[in-house]
């Protein structure tokens, strides 16, 4: 093991921590991390396998809190969204989407550390639009949580429901964008599979124990300490080449 995969592994682990309180999070730190040593654009591809695993494993906890309506509505807005962003990702060029990724974390960095996103509400009719959005970005460079939360405020959803809700949503779409990627990178995906599964191994353990460990943190300042990392890997990104 390099000295990177360990410290991809501690990434993965604090990914998945932060995803099992925030109900998101595990695209946006480990894929911009991962992108720094195999490029976005596989980054994005290989994540969604540790991504997809971690998820299922967090929604069977709370698979009993679904909202069944939501899902079947906003999550087909997402599905769509993300088949449509997966297809884009096959024809974009890796600088072209670490440019794209990096001014998107960046943005949502900024808008978590200054308290903005806390503000930001969308109508009914905006919720699913931003539902196709999120979609979008997440089919595009794995980055869709978010834009997700935000939409879903609109819809009133009570707080376990929420988290459940997006969760499986957030499977939906990586059930319509894992194919496509395996498709068009399977070969490039298989090259990095020891990367894979030490991420893989990471999120999942980070899953089961981040609500224990991370559930005491006042959720203001968690939100703050999430978005300051997200803020400096945009930069980081940014500022690579």
């Amino acid at each position: 093991m390099t000295a990177f995969d360990a410290l991809a592994f501690v990434v993965a682990l604090l990914a998945g921590a932060i995803a099992s309180v925030a109900g998101f999070g595990i695209g946006s730190i480990l894929t911009p991390f991962l992108g720094l040593q195999i490029g976005v654009k596989l980054a994005v591809a290989a994540v969604s396998i540790p991504h997809v695993i971690g998820t299922a494993v967090r929604y069977w906890t709370l698979r009993h809190q679904l909202d069944r309506h939501v899902l079947a509505t906003f999550g087909l807005m997402s599905a769509i969204g993300g088949l449509a962003g997966a297809l884009l990702h096959v024809y974009a060029t890796a600088p072209e989407l670490r440019i794209v990724f990096a001014a998107i974390l960046i943005f949502a960095g900024l808008g978590g550390v200054t308290g903005l996103t806390d503000r930001i509400r969308f109508g009914r009719a905006g919720a699913w639009t931003a539902g196709g959005v999120s979609g979008l970005l997440g089919g595009l460079i794995g980055n869709q949580g978010g834009i997700r939360a935000a939409a879903m405020l609109a819809l009133e959803v009570e707080k376990d429901a929420f988290i459940a809700t997006a969760t499986a949503i957030a499977l939906i779409v990586d059930g319509v964008r894992m194919p496509v990627y395996l498709a068009h990178e399977g070969r490039a995906i298989a090259n990095v599979w020891p990367l894979i599964a030490i991420t893989t191994i990471g999120v999942v353990a980070g899953t089961l124990i981040g609500r224990r460990l991370l559930g005491r943190i006042p959720e203001r300042r968690f939100r703050r300490i999430v978005s300051g990392v997200i803020l400096a890997l945009g930069v980081s990104m940014l500022l690579t080449h």
